[in-house]
């Protein structure tokens, strides 16, 4: 059966597109937003005064019914399903924004107006006018500044080396029925859940016996880290190198290749920007511990650049006793922790930076 030939004389103003109708405007998602919006606040203002979590809340609501029953209205049930989905997914990436941004506001706000290079290159501390007999606290992050650089990079490099080559072993040399693999993945595993404060509790308890009593210090501090930093990079390392296809390993073996120069300049070569990925990571994740710092490490105000001996001060440690532990000024001391913190978030921030800018530097070319 043919189907019947369209006459190019005959007026098609009256045919509508099929694939065209029963569709909602494009702006229809900014128009319902809106409105939704206006409605909430007035509903949340006559119920007992404007509340902007309220008005949010009500208006995600608002909006999400107000687009499901519009598109299953003028289009069709599954298009309106397909935007209760989308919307819903809209609504939960807000939700989870609201925390970060509320965070990040309050950071930025409370410490912006510390942080000079005042602020950045002094000691903290307190100091003793002879003549007028005032004791005037001296605002500054230097030390904990120093301190921070120094524990963590201890930390990275005892628990990159160590992370990366057991992932190695795990993925490219043992078997999956070998007993030591299975015994690592397991103690990986339990690592990953431990908390930070039993990573300092053991970092304090193994220099007491190894040092005595109150052997606080900044390698003690890094020890700590490093319970904390070790299965983060096994886990993203061993992600990133089973991501690498087997095919790029058998023709480096047909190439005469042996497997450590294979691993060395395929695998790891192939994998490197996951692997800095983890790295900064498990980075990001020590940085702003204080708990096991504050134990193993404990804080003080003088300049201590040395991880082997004496009590050392961080950012974290720094903004937290500013808050918990202030000085005569409680002020000034508040005005320090708020700045340690923005200055935490800065270095976290410049860290990420460099991660990628040196993924983007080794990690292998694509050709044409």
């Amino acid at each position: 059966m043919t189907s019947p030939a369209i006459d190019p004389t005959r007026p098609t103003q009256g045919i509508q597109n099929s694939l065209a109708t029963g569709q909602l405007p494009r702006l229809i998602n900014v128009w319902v937003v809106l409105g939704a919006l206006l409605v909430s606040a007035g509903v949340i203002t006559l119920i007992g005064g404007f509340n902007i979590t309220g008005t949010l809340v009500l208006t995600g609501l608002l909006y999400l019914i107000a687009i499901t029953v519009a598109s299953a209205l003028v289009e069709n049930g599954r298009k309106a399903v397909d935007r209760l989905v989308r919307g819903l997914v809209t609504v939960a990436f807000l939700l989870a924004l609201i925390p970060l941004v509320s965070t990040l506001w309050t950071v930025v706000s409370k410490g912006i107006g510390q942080l000079n290079w005042s602020f950045i290159s002094q000691t903290g501390g307190s100091s003793f006018n002879a003549e007028t007999l005032e004791v005037t606290q001296r605002v500054g992050a230097w030390q904990a500044i120093v301190g921070t650089l120094e524990i963590t990079g201890i930390a990275t490099l005892i628990s990159v080396p160590i992370g990366i080559l057991t992932a190695i072993y795990l993925v490219e040399y043992a078997q999956p029925t070998n007993l030591l693999r299975r015994v690592v993945t397991f103690l990986v595993d339990v690592m990953t859940g431990i908390p930070s404060i039993v990573a300092g509790l053991f970092a304090f308890a193994l220099f007491t016996l190894i040092v005595g009593p109150k052997a606080f210090s900044g390698f003690s501090a890094s020890v700590a880290l490093c319970v904390l930093m070790i299965p983060i990079v096994v886990r993203s390392t061993e992600e990133m190198l089973r991501l690498v296809p087997m095919d790029l390993r058998e023709a480096s073996y047909a190439l005469g290749v042996n497997r450590s120069l294979t691993i060395i300049k395929v695998v790891l070569r192939t994998a490197v920007s996951g692997i800095i990925t983890g790295v900064m990571l498990a980075i990001a994740r020590v940085i702003g511990e204080t708990a096991p710092i504050f134990i193993a490490a404990s804080f003080t105000d003088n300049f201590n650049a040395n991880p082997f001996s004496g009590p050392m001060q961080t950012l974290p440690v720094l903004a937290y006793s500013g808050i918990k532990f202030p000085g005569q000024d409680i002020d000034a001391s508040n005005d320090a922790a708020w700045g340690a913190a923005l200055l935490l978030v800065l270095l976290v921030v410049v860290f990420n930076l460099i991660a990628r800018i040196v993924a983007a530097l080794f990690s292998p070319k694509s050709g044409r």
